[in-house]
């Protein structure tokens, strides 16, 4: 009732500007909303039947889903790491070289490594993710370091780490092309009712996960309160070197969970120009879905969000026909933009 008498002094208007400034979710919700709109007036309505029209629209979506998935779980991290005022500039290697690992752990080939130990199939698939995992653990955990014990600042770190990871990978990957085992590949492409939905569910139960951590344990108010003031975190008996620390390892994670599921989709790994620009794709979601680069504000609901809005945005232009190289700029255009609008306090 006191809601409704509110928004009835201050009149629609008011009451919009009022949520869209004080309430990133609100704006980054409102602003997927108008995308979708979009979405769904380019993709047209001359079909024989509203079912043939709702396929194909559901169709697309998955497409889109599916496709921004590994990028989407990568984001959620990033959200973390933002919320704690740092930067992680070096995922898109990070994911090159986890899934240089999966590959020479799982090739068919005779150089699998897995394979020259006698064990392939699902146990040589549960044991190789087992070990990548935790590969992309130790890399996180390294850029963690790096920041805490190294007192580097994480820009530096991570854009150092960037080059060394990638850099490595290619070389020991040089004239080596692994192949990956066709049973593999149900990881992400495993059918639900004639859709291969997998790498959705993954990133869906990956989102919830961390939006409970966030939002309900020590750990998640912690990662707030770092970003907000670490200075009156310390006094507040936070370790904060602690706190940076796992979710660095944490970013590691889940890069190896998002290169398992490149891997298992497409089948195989560009290593000098897979995951290239995959930082600024994962910075640009968090920071439209309202986390703020000042640290201390963000949400993974709002990440999801902002990954959907990229996606989408992705997909109107490739079907505007606009040139790939001119994307990127639209990209940052719209990373500006959510800067701009989204002046609002930090909590």
């Amino acid at each position: 009732m006191e809601h409704s008498n509110a928004k009835s002094k201050i009149g629609f208007i008011g009451w919009f500007k009022q949520k869209w400034d004080s309430e990133p979710l609100f704006s980054t919700a409102i602003a997927l909303l108008i995308m979708i709109v979009l979405q769904t007036l380019v993709l047209g309505f001359d079909y024989d039947s509203f079912g043939e029209w709702f396929q194909a629209w559901l169709n697309n979506w998955i497409n889109i889903l599916r496709n921004n998935a590994a990028t989407g779980i990568i984001a959620l991290g990033m959200t973390l790491v933002i919320m704690t005022g740092g930067i992680d500039l070096a995922v898109g290697s990070t994911l090159v070289a986890i899934g240089a690992m999966l590959m020479m752990l799982i090739d068919a080939g005779t150089k699998g490594i897995l394979a020259g130990f006698g064990l392939t199939g699902a146990p040589a698939f549960i044991v190789a993710i087992i070990i990548v995992l935790i590969f992309g653990y130790l890399l996180g955990a390294a850029n963690g370091l790096l920041v805490t014990l190294g007192r580097t600042p994480p820009f530096i770190a991570t854009l150092g780490t960037m080059m060394v990871f990638r850099s490595v990978t290619q070389h020991f990957m040089q004239g080596y092309n692994p192949t990956v085992p066709v049973d593999f590949l149900q990881l992400a492409s495993f059918q639900i009712g004639n859709f291969m939905i997998m790498p959705i569910i993954y990133w869906a139960i990956i989102a919830i996960i961390l939006h409970y951590v966030s939002k309900r344990t020590t750990f998640g108010r912690q990662i707030i309160a770092v970003g907000s003031n670490e200075k009156a975190a310390k006094l507040s008996g936070v370790n904060v070197n602690k706190v940076k620390f796992h979710v660095y390892a944490l970013m590691g994670l889940l890069v190896a969970f998002a290169s398992t599921i490149q891997v298992s989709r497409i089948g195989a790994m560009d290593f000098a120009n897979a995951g290239r620009g995959l930082e600024m794709d994962a910075i640009a979601a968090a920071v439209v879905g309202g986390t703020s680069m000042m640290g201390g504000r963000g949400s993974i609901v709002g990440t999801v969000f902002g990954m959907l809005i990229i996606a989408v945005m992705n997909n109107l232009l490739n079907l505007f026909g606009v040139p790939p190289f001119l994307r990127d700029a639209f990209k940052g255009f719209i990373v500006i933009a959510a800067v701009l609008l989204q002046r609002k306090e930090r909590i």
